[in-house]
């Protein structure tokens, strides 16, 4: 039975940090964001229109520069039972930036708008610290600073004693477009966003390599990755309040993730490779404008369940972890603009999220900090001058009831049971996250298109 908490421990915490792969912003850039990330029909700064439907930069005229930086927080928990012992360990990570750059090219005489973007669309890290308050070790000897009225958690406990110690991964996903969009009367246009994207990620340890017998799980160096994708959009504008936009975001198709691996004992593993792209996205949206209020409601379909690297699901047979088996998920996003204070625009929004990861397969993808499931943001604007606007947003985030399932261990793989769900034990991981984002835009043609 130590053995097999040795199996599971290491593949649960590798594959648990590994799983936040899949998050998906909600929005990008302090107005979007603040709007709950709805922005398919209601386009009121270029980076959400940029991010969620290319046509929608049809309703801009002017050469504008938008730039965003966020300091974004989470404090993810992760928690794990093995017979008598139980435990909770606390994320230590510091914040991270999260930036967003876009720029529009209009003209009002023009039925052309070109658009470029450069997103970090997703990124995740957690650093859950080595618990050694660990009682005995794979060979039954007793640790002699144990101390029972101090926490433990199976889950990081040292290797040797059954756990896997400390767990630590970063990923970033950089996603740059460039826009086009066409208008076809003064109320329809459509666009195109051809994408380019960057990935990095590092994980400790490594699930997509096959363990050692007596090294357990390597870790992995800083492994990269191109995708290539693209964007479509249809966009309408009643001219009399009432708005609607479709888009439709391919899969993010991806070079594999090669990984240089490195046991614990510093000695070399073999090397890994590991295809995960990032998954299509289909938005609908409508949008209301009248006075001094701007409405947004936004519907999102993720495909988990058609994207490399999601689809798939359960153990090889060389105990490595074949996928993830995650499920579709639906996005709703909701937002309000109130413009009746001079200068002085304020925003409320709302994200609701639904959860990819079933209770059987909850221990492939714990912690999965990407499910946040309420997401609740107030932002504002200051309207410096005709050229110049400040923006600033405050986000937080919930990840509700906490995603939980049992332990599993492929040694413990029956006909009947085939994932080898271990009896007694069980793994759980909820969060919460935090973010302060400020900007601005800059309209290079603002005063000429007045005059």
């Amino acid at each position: 039975m130590k053995n097999y908490f040795l199996t599971f421990s290491l593949l649960f915490a590798s594959f648990a940090v590994f799983a936040q792969a899949g998050h998906i912003m909600q929005g990008v850039g302090s107005v979007n964001m603040s709007m709950g990330g709805a922005s398919t029909a209601q386009p009121l700064d270029i980076s959400g229109a940029l991010q969620w439907n290319p046509a929608s930069i049809s309703t801009f005229d002017e050469k504008i520069l938008k730039f965003d930086l966020g300091l974004f927080f989470s404090s993810p928990a992760l928690s794990s039972t093995f017979g008598p012992l139980s435990g909770t360990t606390e994320d230590d990570r510091p914040l991270s930036p999260m930036p967003a750059f876009a720029m529009v090219w209009g003209k009002a005489d023009s039925k052309h708008t070109f658009g470029a973007s450069a997103f970090g669309i997703s990124g995740f890290g957690v650093t859950f610290p080595a618990n050694n308050n660990y009682p005995q070790d794979l060979q039954g000897n007793p640790n002699p600073n144990f101390d029972p009225t101090e926490p433990v958690n199976p889950i990081n406990f040292p290797q040797f004693a059954g756990g896997f110690g400390r767990i630590e991964s970063d990923y970033i996903l950089l996603q740059i477009g460039f826009t086009w969009a066409y208008e076809l009367s003064d109320t329809f246009s459509f666009g195109v966003e051809p994408t380019i994207n960057y990935a990095t990620l590092e994980l400790a340890p490594n699930p997509i390599s096959s363990p050692s017998q007596t090294l357990g799980y390597p870790t992995s160096d800083k492994a990269t990755a191109i995708g290539f994708g693209a964007q479509f959009g249809l966009f309408y504008d009643s001219g009399t309040g009432f708005k609607a936009g479709a888009s439709y975001k391919t899969a993010q198709s991806f070079s594999d993730f090669d990984f240089k691996n490195t046991y614990l004992d510093g000695s070399s593993a073999p090397d890994a490779s590991f295809n995960m792209d990032y998954p299509a996205i289909m938005s609908l949206g409508l949008g209301y404008s009248k006075g001094d209020i701007d409405l947004a409601l936004d519907y999102r379909m993720v495909d988990y369940e058609n994207t490399d690297g999601f689809e798939a699901s359960g153990w090889t047979p060389t105990a490595s972890v074949a996928g993830f088996g995650w499920e579709n998920i639906s996005i709703l996003s909701a937002g309000i603009q109130y413009k009746g204070i001079d200068k002085l625009p304020l925003r409320l929004g709302y994200t609701y999220s639904s959860n990819p990861i079933t209770e059987e397969l909850a221990f492939f993808s714990m912690p999965a900090t990407a499910i946040i499931k309420n997401a609740f943001q107030f932002g504002f604007s200051y309207e410096v001058n005709d050229n110049f606007t400040l923006d600033a947003v405050y986000h937080f985030g919930d990840s509700g009831d906490a995603t939980s399932g049992s332990m599993l261990n492929p040694m413990a793989i029956t006909q009947n049971d085939p994932l080898g769900v271990v009896p007694g034990t069980s793994v759980s991981y909820d969060m919460t996250t935090s973010m302060i984002m400020v900007g601005f835009s800059y309209k290079f043609n603002k005063k000429e298109a007045i005059e």
